[in-house]
């Protein structure tokens, strides 16, 4: 089995890597990959900008950057072993739009992170487990540095530090 943590890390923060610490605890090493062009979003960030962040924020991880902006479409490439495509709660009710979910189910499993108490029951191909929440984000984050907030407490030093000598998300 192979658990993939897949996303824009726009920036990587705290929660991002707790969510790491506990799918490698619960299902082994995850391969973390920064998407290069999030399909349903724009990033703030360069792709190459991102994965720099990524790896800062996850090292002794494996990070890679994925060129597929569809997780249909990364699972096709047939790249990974037993994939095990990790996702939020909040993502899993999402799961219905997004491109092909019954082939994203037929090709991997899904593995949801909820918070203490809310497992799921009965779902096909999708396992839970519990992981406490941060409460953060990546869109509040880079409105803190847009505003010229700290956010040492929110994203590991090797990020912060990152973010500011590159000067990312100062404007919004």
């Amino acid at each position: 089995m192979t658990p993939l943590i897949g996303g824009a890390f726009d920036p990587p923060h705290n929660g991002h890597v707790a969510l790491a610490a506990a799918v490698r605890e619960r299902f082994g090493e995850p391969v973390i990959l920064v998407t290069a062009d999030p399909g349903h979003k724009t990033a703030a960030a360069p792709a190459e900008a991102r994965l720099a962040l990524a790896r800062a924020a996850f090292p002794g991880y494996r990070v890679e950057l994925d060129p597929h902006p569809r997780t249909v479409d990364l699972l096709r490439a047939g790249r990974f072993e037993e994939p095990l495509v990790v996702i939020g709660a909040d993502e899993l009710r999402d799961l219905p739009t997004w491109k092909e979910p019954e082939e994203v189910l037929r090709l991997g499993r899904v593995a949801v992170a909820t918070r203490p108490g809310y497992g799921l029951d009965g779902a096909d191909r999708v396992e839970s487990f519990e992981i406490e929440p941060l409460p953060i984000s990546s869109r509040d984050l880079r409105g803190r540095v847009a505003r010229g907030e700290a956010i040492d407490d929110f994203v590991p030093p090797a990020v912060a530090e990152l973010i500011a000598e590159m000067g990312l998300y100062v404007r919004q």
